[in-house]
């Protein structure tokens, strides 16, 4: 049973794509079922420009929730994003991020220019507001941190979310100021490379999250992940880490509103 004496952050969840056949279709419920888990806060994250009006109004009309405006790297059917429109949408009191963006190349590796044209187009949004990153990266490591480095001149932080890379990569996105986000693939048998890398990082630049509906932990693996289970990640955390997870869930939470100052205003 979950520490309901906890207060987590889930960093990186998806409440608008939730499936909540478990709450009989009732979203509120599920939220009720979340908090009494011991989860005080969601990030709910955008992912392309046509549904994003549906994440912003989860945020307003729920005070534990703030949202992120973007395009993921693999919409490549939704609407081209450039950074005035990006600057524009996040300036909401809401919002609090730009992202989901990055790149993948493990699903599009042929589809690299304009991946790397919207990542860009993110890059300068965030430097513009001042609001961090939200990247996605996969199988491109040196693209990803070229990109920040020649965009980002140094102004721009934010978080890598549900890390699978190599512990270098997630050393060097550290030295430029970024958080790496834990997700419930740490409790996955073939993950230990992951643990490895989570033994090594300093908890201080950790943040934990779900990628709700996906990427249930164990022992959920294969049912739709929903907030609450952010436990679990915390839970796996706390053990490879030799830390209590109350440890764990308080230095993430802190974490998170020191990354996403404008959740904490």
């Amino acid at each position: 049973m979950p520490d309901v004496s906890l207060d987590l952050v889930d960093s990186h969840c998806h409440l608008d794509r939730l499936n909540l056949d478990a709450y009989d279709g009732d979203f509120q419920a599920m939220m009720a079922a979340t908090r009494a888990d011991g989860v005080s806060h969601m990030l709910c994250i955008g992912v392309d420009l046509e549904t994003f009006p549906r994440v912003r109004d989860l945020a307003e009309s729920h005070p534990d929730v703030h949202a992120t405006v973007g395009v993921h790297p693999l919409y490549k059917e939704s609407r081209e994003p450039d950074a005035d429109e990006l600057v524009r949408l996040a300036d909401h009191p809401r919002v609090v991020a730009i992202g989901e963006t990055g790149l993948d190349y493990f699903y599009a590796k042929e589809q690299r220019d304009w991946q790397q044209r919207r990542f860009v187009a993110h890059i300068q949004a965030a430097r513009r507001t001042g609001l961090p990153l939200v990247i996605h990266t996969r199988g491109a490591k040196e693209d990803t941190l070229a990109l920040l480095r020649e965009h980002g001149g140094g102004d721009v932080r934010g978080v890598l979310h549900c890390f699978t890379e190599d512990t270098d990569m997630a050393e060097q996105a550290m030295a430029m100021g970024f958080y790496i986000s834990i997700s419930g693939i740490v409790t996955f048998r073939n993950a230990e490379a992951l643990r490895d890398t989570v033994r090594a990082l300093p908890l201080e630049r950790l943040l934990i999250e779900t990628d709700s509906p996906w990427l249930a932990p164990v022992p959920f693996r294969g049912k739709p992940n929903e907030p609450r289970h952010v436990a679990r990640v915390a839970e796996c955390v706390a053990d490879l880490k030799a830390l209590p997870v109350a440890e764990v869930a308080r230095v993430t939470r802190d974490n998170f509103y020191t990354l996403f100052s404008k959740a904490a205003a």
